[in-house]
């Protein structure tokens, strides 16, 4: 056992137990001993952690990309068991119900913008669902071109019904990761998200893509 650790945590402790009695703004509870860290320890720098190929020279950008592309491997995978034997066909068909269901009716392009796909991957999903009857469309009041789709009561019900399954596989992505890890996660992968959105939204082609965004975000080649 490493004895220094254990003195170093009672001390931890009792200056948790100090404090909060002082001040009255901790819970007594674990959730109230990690916020009393976090106030108190934030400008402690963490080490920095090791990677696969770091000693020969692999940037932290390339570790971040892989990771990502893994877990969203690892993500589909966990869906494909979440819908098998369903009605679903692809996951991709649960996640255009559950942004219907949670956003409310909208135009075609938008939904599939949402979901970060091109025009015809997004009209398959969605000529599927009209086809399974889940969704119905009608002109939009504000553009005759275009068509707002909405979730049926069938969409409603076969979705609820696979919506257990949907879950466990959505708890099983974030894996042993504690509550206040995940804030942390989440903090970091919206700041990515309002990073990203912004250029996705310019519709730029992808022969122009990368030169365009290294000339107008200079500080991301230093």
């Amino acid at each position: 056992m490493n004895y220094n650790l254990l003195r170093d945590t009672i001390e931890l402790l009792e200056k948790f137990e100090k404090n909060k009695q002082e001040s009255g703004k901790y819970s007594e509870d674990s959730a109230g001993f990690q916020q009393f860290i976090v106030d108190h320890y934030k400008g402690i720098v963490p080490a920095e952690p090791d990677w696969e190929g770091k000693e020969n020279g692999r940037n932290p950008e390339s570790v971040i990309n892989t990771l990502i592309v893994q877990m969203n491997r690892f993500a589909k995978n966990y869906s494909k068991s979440a819908i098998h034997e369903s009605s679903f066909s692809t996951q991709e068909d649960f996640i255009y119900l559950i942004n219907l269901k949670v956003f409310g009716p909208m135009i075609k392009m938008e939904l599939i913008k949402r979901n970060i796909h091109d025009k015809p991957f997004g009209m398959q999903i969605i000529n599927r669902l009209i086809h399974q009857k889940w969704v119905c469309q009608v002109d939009s009041m504000d553009d005759k071109r275009s068509k707002v789709i909405s979730i049926t009561d069938e969409g409603l019900r076969v979705l609820e019904n696979q919506m257990d399954k949907i879950r466990q596989a959505s708890q099983i992505v974030t894996g042993d990761l504690t509550r206040p890890e995940k804030m942390e996660l989440i903090r970091l992968l919206q700041k990515l998200e309002k990073f990203h959105q912004p250029i996705y939204d310019q519709n730029i082609d992808v022969a122009d893509l990368l030169t365009s965004v290294a000339e107008n975000y200079p500080l991301l080649n230093n």
